[in-house]
Order: structure tokens, then sequence, then C-alpha cells
């Protein structure tokens, strides 16, 4: 839904769209009723767009550019910047990292990895947080997550690898349907050739050593083959390019992947806890 504060709001990227596709639709002689006939929108939600009190949407920008890009795939490459904006602030720096990685490797210990939820995990936890979300922006940011899952079947595939905690797997959110949906998803990507998931028990503590306990991790090979490392609590975010420090993570994370259950042992507790040894 278009909102008014949306056009105080609106990031430069949104502006350029908007007072592009503007120009691009006069030269094409069009209104805004017959540019919206043309691509499948009514023509409040083209003037919408165009005030950037509803920033183009990626349907509507893959429309814009088969209609009136002229050949100049100015839209399609609007795409990934608009959809940057779309993401948390905090989020900003690291996404388009992420849609480039060679390798990322996360280690998550109270949700699932964004990259891996369903969309109705992640309209939960999105729309469940504090402060409550207007409707409209829950949706917006829904949609950002899952267009990051574009990387799983990204040429050149990335090798891509989640450990999370068995805590996870166990905290459900708005119902437990919702819950095992996201947990089938998990078992489902566990079988791609690029992908391996592993799950630390809870009872890994008991072994008087628990290498994951200072929290969530994130290590990314970049496509220049840089490693990084990405850090987030309380909507605040770091990246750490350290060559020292993000090594010192590296190394955490790998002790945190050999106190894990083996990927076939992992992929079996998911199946479990999702009910698939029920049907």
């Amino acid at each position: 839904m278009a909102r008014a504060e949306n056009k105080v709001e609106a990031g430069g990227v949104a502006r350029m769209v908007a007072a592009m596709s503007k120009a691009f639709r006069k030269q094409h002689g069009l209104t805004q009723e017959e540019l919206g006939r043309l691509i499948g929108y009514t023509a409040s939600a083209i003037s919408a767009m165009e005030t950037c009190a509803q920033p183009a949407s990626d349907e509507m920008l893959i429309k814009l550019e088969e209609v009136i890009g002229g050949g100049l795939g100015l839209f399609e490459e609007a795409r990934k910047y608009v959809l940057m904006d779309k993401y948390p602030p905090q989020f900003q720096n690291f996404a388009l990292m992420e849609a480039q990685a060679v390798t990322l490797s996360s280690y998550q210990t109270y949700v699932v990895d964004g990259l891996f939820q369903t969309e109705g995990y992640a309209r939960a936890l999105i729309g469940g947080g504090f402060p409550r979300l207007p409707g409209a922006k829950v949706a917006e940011l829904v949609e950002a997550r899952m267009a990051r899952k574009a990387l799983f079947d990204r040429n050149p595939t990335a090798m891509i690898e989640l450990i999370l905690d068995e805590s996870v797997l166990r905290r459900p959110f708005t119902d437990w349907e919702v819950q095992r949906e996201q947990l089938r998803s998990l078992a489902q990507e566990a079988e791609r050739d690029n992908v391996s998931i592993q799950v630390t028990p809870l009872e890994r503590g008991l072994q008087g050593s628990h290498a994951g306990t200072n929290g969530n991790m994130v290590l990314v090979e970049t496509k220049e083959h840089h490693h990084v490392v990405y850090l987030e609590i309380e909507d605040e975010s770091l990246l750490i390019s350290d060559a020292t420090k993000a090594s010192q993570l590296a190394h955490r994370y790998a002790k945190i992947r050999t106190q894990a259950l083996s990927p076939d042992d992992s992929l079996s507790l998911i199946q479990k806890l999702a009910g698939e040894d029920q049907q």
C-alpha cells in the first residue's frame, strides 16, 4: 500500500527509478493509465511509483524494462540497487557482498539464517518484532529477504554452509505449522550439492567445550577472494575485514563445525523434528 511518508523516506535509487520511468513513459507518449495497462498495473500504481509513494517492485521493474526500457537495460540494472534500498540499513553494506559471495558460512543460534528462511517464517519474524512495523513495510522486507535466495542457483555456483544451534529448530514463531514448513525447507536445501547444513546439539556444553557461545557470525569469501566476517546484534552490524581478526573468527567457526553433528545426522534430526519420519 502506498504511504505518503514514503515520499520523504524514499532513497536515491527509488527517486532515480521514478524519474527515469516518468521520462521514458513520456518519451513513448504514454499516460500513466496506458503504461499501467501495458505492464499489468493500475494508473494509481504507476503514479505511486513515479511519486515514490510506493517504490517499484522487482516485478514492476522487469515489466518496465520490457515495455519502455528501449533495450538499454537500465531498469534491469536498477533491480539490484532497488533491492538494496529495501534492506534494513545495517544489512545494506553486506547484502551485495552476500549476493556475490564465492563461499558463505553462517552460524546462527536463535533463528534460521535469513537466506534459508521460508516466506512464512520470515513474515512471522519481521511482522512479530518490536516495535511493530506497518504491513506494507513487512511485505517489502519479506520480498527483499526472499530475493536473496537467488544465491542458491547463481551461476557460478556459491558454496553455502549453515550451522544452526538445535534450539533454532525447536523455536516456533506464529504457529507450529510455520516452523514445520521451515524445517521441511531446510531439509530440501540440504540436498543441494552446493549446500551443507549442520546442527549443534543442545547438550554440546556437557562435553566441557562449546565454541559457539559468543553468538552468530557469517563468514564470506568475496568474489575477489577476500575474507570478511559479518556480525549483527540489536539492529547494529559490523563487517570485519582485518585479516588477523577475520582469521581468528574463522578458526572459531571451524571449531564450531567440528562440534556439530555431521551433515547426514543433522538432516536426520531436521527431518525428525519436521515430522518427516512419520510419513
